[in-house]
């Protein structure tokens, strides 16, 4: 058994190096000055520096990119649990004609690319008068989110008994009431699954993002593109702080839901 599991280890550490090594270097070049890290290659940053992550967060352009993504993506997992859940929860326990292929459709709109709808949805919010708002970005991208929102959180509604609910009902419990009191604390694991997945694809998409903002509604990731470089030239050890702090949110949010991730990544229709 030694020697199969010196095998796997070697691979996972492998694996792990190959997946890490592009973030050690991101930190190295956001930890040196920007002309050492334009003329040399350092394993470790040399000399090092907190410039690069002072001039982001006391940049007011930068710090509103910043502000602008953590509001709409909070916007949009919001609004996408608050259509999912009853949605799911729908689709869970009731049968109505042509219900696989409702929820076959709903899945299969997931599957479209986000540039795909980049034109009409500028045309809409531009009619409504939402573009350049949080808004906007946070209603588009639930056009991505909601599907597969609705898609695990059926399956972990559906791995709750049916008896549960003639339970609640025998003890007195409307339908809402069952809804809120019993039925989200047995599901909490598959919505913070479903809240994290809406975070990290609404907080790294910008193809929408860009397209539906401005000036005042910009994220941070348009923001290193229109900011890092006013002059032409390539502001490395910037522009490599900046993508450090864009990966500390999801890092934060999924060590605070880590006890969540794992289970639910083994249960619902993750599990399958």
């Amino acid at each position: 058994m030694t020697g199969p599991r010196r095998r796997w280890s070697g691979t996972v550490a492998l694996f792990l190096g190959f997946t890490l090594l592009p973030i050690l270097w991101l930190g190295v070049l956001s930890l040196q000055p920007n002309h050492v890290s334009k003329a040399e290659m350092n394993l470790l940053p040399a000399p090092v520096t907190a410039e690069n992550y002072l001039f982001i967060l006391t940049e007011p352009d930068w710090v509103r990119g910043f502000a602008n993504a953590a509001i709409y993506v909070t916007l949009n997992v919001a609004i996408t649990l608050a259509v999912a859940l009853p949605a799911a929860y729908g689709f869970s326990r009731f049968r109505f004609f042509g219900d696989g292929q409702v929820f076959f459709l709903v899945l299969v709109f997931r599957m479209v690319p986000p540039a795909i709808v980049m034109l009409p949805l500028v045309q809409m919010y531009s009619a409504a008068g939402l573009l350049d708002t949080h808004l906007s970005v946070a209603l588009a991208h639930c056009l991505f989110t909601v599907p597969i929102a609705i898609w695990i959180l059926e399956g972990f509604i559906s791995s709750v008994p049916r008896e549960l609910d003639e339970a609640a009902k025998v003890d007195g419990h409307s339908g809402v009431g069952f809804f809120f009191r019993v039925l989200l604390p047995q599901i909490r694991t598959g919505i913070a699954v479903t809240a994290f997945l809406c975070f990290v694809f609404s907080w790294a998409e910008f193809t929408l993002a860009n397209a539906l903002t401005t000036v005042d509604s910009k994220p941070i990731g348009v923001v290193m593109k229109i900011v890092a470089s006013p002059t032409g030239a390539v502001h490395v050890g910037i522009a490599a702080a900046a993508s450090i702090l864009m990966l500390l949110p999801g890092a934060v949010f999924a060590w605070l839901l880590r006890r969540h991730l794992a289970r639910g990544f083994s249960l619902g229709r993750l599990g399958w």
